[in-house]
């Protein structure tokens, strides 16, 4: 497996400034507090690590489309277009989905067991290294 560890292309928004990365720095060995790491797979099958403030109330598909990865999130984050579709593929114990995820969910297609709409997974310190695929398209 292959995992890229991204930088934040988006430049100049609090995201980006709450996760930049010094380019010419050395890796990091101690995480910072109030960050946590994410891995998404994309439709490519390439693993994306992304970091991630846990202080500016964000949900996992904000986050996914801050690095410009292929994630719709037509909805603004509502739950109410699945196109943030994705596959929890780690043991984390996520939050039980709403009424609202448990109906897109229904409506959409290529779902399983652990379907989750992405913009429904609050980014928290419990999440940290939580693994996710992007569902197809």
């Amino acid at each position: 497996m292959c995992i890229k560890r991204e930088s934040n292309p988006i430049q100049n928004t609090p995201l980006s400034i709450m996760i930049s990365i010094d380019r010419q720095a050395q890796p990091v060995t101690e995480k910072e507090e109030g960050i946590i790491t994410v891995y998404v797979t994309d439709r490519e099958n390439n693993t994306h690590e992304l970091d991630a403030p846990t202080d500016m109330s964000l949900n996992l598909m904000e986050v996914i489309k801050s690095y410009e990865l292929p994630i719709a999130g037509i909805c603004g984050g509502m739950a109410l277009c699945a196109s943030c579709h994705c596959y929890v593929e780690s043991d984390h114990s996520l939050p039980a989905k709403n009424e609202s995820e448990e109906l897109m969910l229904d409506e959409t297609i290529n779902v399983e067991e652990n379907s989750r709409l992405s913009c429904q997974i609050r980014i928290a310190e419990d999440i940290d290294g939580l693994k996710v695929r992007l569902a197809p398209e």
